[in-house]
């Protein structure tokens, strides 16, 4: 079975070290896994006065979510916590109230940073944003990316063998929990 992966880059930078890594995990994926970014650099700040007339490009957004079978959030840290975009992108995600796209959806969470905690505490944050939204999270392994100057080429490979095969087990251990809630009957 192939399952379609969303992935939601946190940055809205193109040259983001996040969006590296995103690539980075896309050539690491197993064949079970088909990844596909969900932008959302161009979703206008959430307000519920969208709600009666929801923008086309959020609808889509929603669509892109779901259609996907499980989600990666690949998300820098902002002053110890995620970016606003991507809150404003899950905000978008569970309005109006009874239309969360996220309910239910298997995710996943890393990230990168230069420094020696990488992202660790934005990731925590996020853990309990999507617990909110009903969307049960990939609890281990744990990834906390330390970027340096060379750990992934311009084309998404992993320059140092460790961490390739840290990131390739990460993805084999998301496969795992996407099965295990895809195989969950609806009660």
């Amino acid at each position: 079975m192939t399952y379609t992966v969303g992935y939601i880059v946190g940055s809205l930078s193109l040259k983001s070290i996040n969006r590296k890594l995103a690539l980075a995990l896309s050539r690491l994926a197993p064949p079970e896994l088909r990844l596909t970014e969900i932008p959302i650099g161009e979703l206008p700040l959430y307000s519920h006065d969208h709600d009666p007339n929801y923008p086309t490009v959020a609808q889509e957004f929603k669509d892109a979510i779901k259609a996907s079978d499980a989600l990666l959030f690949i998300t820098p840290e902002y002053n110890r916590s995620i970016p606003g975009a991507l809150k404003n992108a899950i905000d978008w995600a569970t309005r109006p109230y009874g239309s969360n796209v996220l309910n239910g959806k298997p995710a996943a969470i890393i990230g990168t940073s230069p420094g020696p905690i990488s992202t660790a505490v934005a990731q925590q944050h996020l853990k309990t944003i999507l617990s909110f939204t009903n969307s049960p999270v990939l609890g281990q392994p744990e990834a906390y990316i330390q970027f340096t100057k060379g750990l992934i080429d311009d084309e998404g490979a992993i320059q140092v063998p460790s961490t390739a095969e840290f990131l390739t087990g990460y993805m084999r251990a998301f496969v795992a929990h996407i099965r295990r809630h895809h195989d969950i009957p609806d009660l």
